[in-house]
């Protein structure tokens, strides 16, 4: 056993570059809590609050007042559960052999009574669209205008974001979509 106090490093002294750098790190910085003046009697200075830096790669971007919130895709992690079984999807739509018209009121509706049951994914089925010659140049007409529908700000409030659904739940001719909360009124 050794009786004696560990030593300690001896610290270097920063260079008067290094200084002026250091300088310019803290510059905009803002302590957390006010610092404590040195003395006894000394009152408390008041801390400036720090500017928020609005082109900051990290911020999220300022959303106007009234504009819809920006879609999110569902994140490899959830699409991996939704795939797998492990996170259930809330309901399923299929679109085939609707109009257009039919499948954006149906769409619609039942998105808001998804959401309005507290269900957090939906599939949506639009098919992948009748093959070559036989379509006449319109094929998939559903699986092209169902994301531009959910893109829309009349489905901003629904949906936070969608993407293809996996094979087993009908890969190119079907999408999940992640709806949002209900807003709590009261």
């Amino acid at each position: 056993m050794n009786d004696e106090p560990p030593r300690r490093r001896r610290q270097r002294r920063l260079s008067d570059a290094e200084r002026t750098l250091w300088g310019e790190v803290v510059r905009d910085v803002a302590p957390l809590r006010p610092v404590l003046p040195a003395g006894p009697d000394a009152a408390p200075q008041p801390v400036a609050a720090a500017k928020p830096k609005p082109d900051h790669p990290f911020s999220p971007p300022a959303r106007e007042p009234g504009k819809p919130p920006p879609l999110a895709p569902l994140g490899r992690r959830m699409r991996q559960r939704i795939a797998r079984g492990r996170h259930a999807i809330g309901g399923r739509l299929d679109l085939h052999g609707l109009t257009q018209r039919e499948a954006h009121d149906e769409l619609i509706g039942f998105l808001r009574t998804a959401q309005g049951r507290g269900v957090s994914v939906v599939l949506v089925i639009t098919g992948k669209g009748a093959s070559g010659a036989e379509s006449g140049g319109g094929r998939g007409v559903l699986k092209r205008q169902v994301p531009l529908w959910l893109r829309l700000p009349e489905f901003r409030d629904l949906v936070v974001g969608f993407e293809p659904a996996h094979v087993a739940h009908g890969g190119e001719g079907a999408l999940y979509v992640r709806l949002r909360r209900p807003r709590e009124t009261g």
